[in-house]
């Protein structure tokens, strides 16, 4: 099997051609691209591969704008930091993806789907077409400002202000990079569905950080990372190891 890695993390990409290699030493990694443009160019000057293995957000765009370029005849699987994107129209189009960081059990069995799964041209651009169209309108409605209340006023803070949202004494609040604080009106649950997944990331139950707001990062109990944001408060934050990988993929982006 002849594969193709689009992939602008070096330590993803390498992580992943290590892994086909011990699920199957055959397997013959073509190249590891990087961004959309050198893809295109290799994918106009290259035989096209038995397998496409593609992040979905790299430096220069969205995969997508490869594939209106460039339409590949086999299959490919996908790769995301963010499970909240397009997992259910991957799940219609049967087209797989693979959350990050990738485990080796689960591209093993994406490996064996595609060893069976019917993937007509037709087919892989329809679906194409359909997750682009959603993860584009997704990111355009990503919210840009939270009104708050200051005595009688109404005052909008920007997202790009913002250090983290945090829960205290059952209220939410907003800090913000200059260290204000401010009482928001909405769960962190319901804030967790409308900010950028690509800067904000969702700690535990008690704290949404920016990634410029991570100062620095410690190694804890039993797999788990214990975080000092700046601007500094008094409470310790503290990540679960089942959350561990997640973060440590968001920050490596």
């Amino acid at each position: 099997m002849k594969v193709l890695i689009i992939e602008d993390e070096g330590l993803a990409s390498e992580r992943l051609e290590n892994m086909l290699k011990e699920i199957n030493p055959a397997v013959e990694i073509l190249d590891c691209i990087k961004s959309v443009d050198d893809a295109i160019d290799w994918l106009n000057a290259n035989n096209e591969p038995d397998l496409i293995i593609s992040d979905i957000q790299l430096s220069d765009g969205l995969c997508f704008d490869i594939y209106s370029e460039k339409r590949p005849d086999c299959p490919v699987i996908f790769t995301t930091a963010y499970d909240k994107y397009a997992i259910q129209a991957f799940e219609v189009n049967s087209i797989d993806y693979l959350l990050k960081p990738i485990q080796k059990e689960k591209l093993e069995q994406s490996l064996d789907k595609y060893a069976s799964l019917n993937n007509s041209d037709q087919h892989q651009q329809d679906a194409f077409e359909q997750i682009s169209k959603m993860l584009r309108q997704q990111k355009a409605e990503y919210k840009t400002r939270f009104l708050i209340r200051v005595g009688q006023k109404i005052k909008a803070i920007a997202v790009e202000k913002i250090a983290y949202f945090y829960t205290q004494d059952k209220m939410t609040y907003i800090l913000t990079k200059e260290g204000q604080k401010y009482p928001v009106d909405h769960s962190l649950e319901e804030i967790d569905q409308v900010l950028d997944p690509k800067y904000f990331f969702r700690i535990n139950r008690k704290f949404i950080v920016h990634i410029d707001a991570v100062k620095e990062i410690n190694a804890y109990f039993k797999g788990r990372l214990k975080l000092y944001l700046t601007p500094h408060i008094e409470e310790d934050i503290v990540i679960s190891s089942e959350k561990t990988p997640t973060f440590k993929a968001w920050l490596d982006q």
